[in-house]
């Protein structure tokens, strides 16, 4: 398997533009790909933020941002991909549409591509079935915000063959995040505790237990959790919660993971937080997290 030297990004939502930085900030040329462009000018806004901060606090110079941002290009066009020897899917939590991603990428990237999802409840057996090369797919779970939390969950599939994962994790050390292996299991770690816990904060407000400041304060003070579960949700999105809580819940049909009620009210009157600049907070402006 070739040395990876050019990644690509099938998506450039937040968990996209995050990981994107992640790949480029480590030296890495990086394509991001996605079918709207407005989301690629999105990204490319938020990306220049997220670095110029970086600046004020001396974590880099400008002539290194410079220098990351040049090799950072994004793309509508799937076939800029062609070149990239690791491609990681960050689309929505829907199997059809990953399978139609990579089904088509699998035409136009060389054979020894490693595809990678940063699905956070879907089975990489299954997603890896419709990529038309099972052997060289691998699951890679960043935590959100990717440019700023270094955990990855690595998940091989059944036909996830040794030198694929080996190739992947030793990537994941490369671009400066910490790997751990999980097995092939619906909510791996992370989203199997994360995804009740939040829905369980979303109850305590849907029945008046406390206000959203409140149970925030009260988790990141009692357990030292660095951001508060319904910030989290903010910062995550509630429609991508809604689609990855209802993932979670077909595999396990755990009741903790069914979404309260509050979360379809909150959606359909456009209140998905942090990038509708309403959700559990007001927000003013849509700048991303973190730099």
């Amino acid at each position: 398997m070739n040395e990876i030297k050019t990644v690509g990004i099938a998506g450039s939502g937040t968990m996209g533009a995050g990981i994107a930085i992640v790949a480029a900030r480590a030296g890495f040329r990086t394509v991001v790909y996605d079918t709207r462009a407005e989301a690629l000018e999105r990204a490319r806004s938020q990306t220049e933020g997220f670095f110029a901060k970086s600046v004020e606090r001396k974590k880099l110079t400008r002539e290194q941002v410079e220098a990351i941002m040049a090799g950072l290009v994004g793309t509508t066009d799937a076939t800029a991909l062609a070149r990239c020897d690791i491609v990681i899917e960050a689309v929505f939590e829907d199997l059809a549409v990953k399978h139609e991603l990579l089904g088509r990428l699998d035409s136009i990237c060389p054979p020894h591509a490693i595809f990678a999802s940063n699905t956070s409840t879907l089975s990489i057996a299954e997603i890896a079935a419709g990529s038309g090369r099972e052997d060289r797919c691998v699951g890679m779970h960043f935590c959100l915000p990717a440019q700023l939390m270094k955990l990855v969950e690595m998940s091989p599939g059944i036909k996830t063959s040794e030198q694929t994962f080996r190739a992947a994790w030793e990537f994941c050390k490369a671009i400066g995040q910490t790997p751990v292996k999980t097995k092939d299991s619906p909510g791996f770690i992370l989203n199997y505790f994360l995804v009740p816990f939040n829905n369980d904060a979303i109850r305590l407000v849907e029945a008046g237990v406390a206000a959203p400041a409140d149970i925030d304060r009260a988790v990141k003070a009692g357990l030292g959790y660095p951001m508060g579960p319904l910030e989290l949700l903010d910062l995550v999105g509630l429609d991508t919660h809604l689609r990855v809580a209802e993932a979670l819940y077909a595999s396990t049909h755990d009741p903790r993971a069914a979404v309260p009620a509050l979360v379809k009210r909150m959606i359909a009157a456009g209140h998905l937080g942090r990038k509708t600049g309403q959700g559990f907070y007001s927000y003013t402006g849509t700048a991303m997290f973190g730099g």
